[in-house]
């Protein structure tokens, strides 16, 4: 057994448990750290795979930006996670038929599963032989020259999507007080502060 065998089983073994011990924590903050050791497993296995750029976005988007955020709200939000549990032990039944479902249908898929007999000359249209030249170079040629405009469109509508979403949750209240910045930019220095002369024995 080589290296790199036994690298793999350490990544699989460290990912599949990380994944179980996320779902079955019963604190929530352990939950988050098993999610970051499952995020670090994988992208030991996409390293073992040759491709290290998509290992490294997944430390750096998930394990320091999205699973990091999950943790801090995890932490910070006062959740009553004793009423969610109860209350989520009312669907187990319905979550365990679904998942059975799945398995079914996951099981029908790989039991008739077969590779079309121009998989991999059509892999190898888009994507240049990796004799030639890195993944990473090969994956920015593909996104940013031969499919720049659909990469900017696809850019474009989660910019739209984003907008839509702040602009459908934007509420303006009209008991909160807001900062004004072009009153505050041209108030007059003069009458911005009263200067009152109180006499001794008098309040204000």
């Amino acid at each position: 057994m080589s290296v790199a065998d036994i690298a793999f089983y350490i990544f699989a073994i460290t990912t599949v448990a990380s994944g179980l011990f996320t779902v079955v924590s019963k604190n929530p903050v352990h939950s988050v750290l098993w999610l970051i050791a499952s995020f670090l497993g994988a992208a030991g296995l996409f390293v073992l795979l040759g491709a290290e750029f998509v290992a490294m976005l997944l430390i750096i988007v998930y394990v320091g930006a999205v699973a990091v955020l999950f943790l801090f709200v995890v932490m910070m939000l006062d959740v009553d996670f004793a009423e969610l549990k109860a209350e989520m032990a009312k669907s187990v039944p319905l979550a365990m038929l679904i998942g059975v479902v799945l398995l079914m249908q996951l099981g029908a898929v790989l039991g008739v599963w077969q590779f079309a007999d121009g998989a991999e000359s059509a892999r190898a249209a888009i994507a240049p032989a990796l004799e030639d030249t890195h993944n990473t170079l090969a994956l920015g040629q593909i996104l940013y020259t031969d499919y720049i405009l659909l990469f900017q469109l696809a850019g474009l509508i989660l910019l739209v999507a984003m907008i839509g979403a702040i602009v459908l949750t934007l509420r303006h209240r009209t008991n909160v007080k807001r900062q004004n910045v072009i009153a505050q930019m041209h108030r007059d220095p003069a009458k911005a502060m009263d200067v009152i002369d109180v006499k001794p024995g008098q309040g204000l």
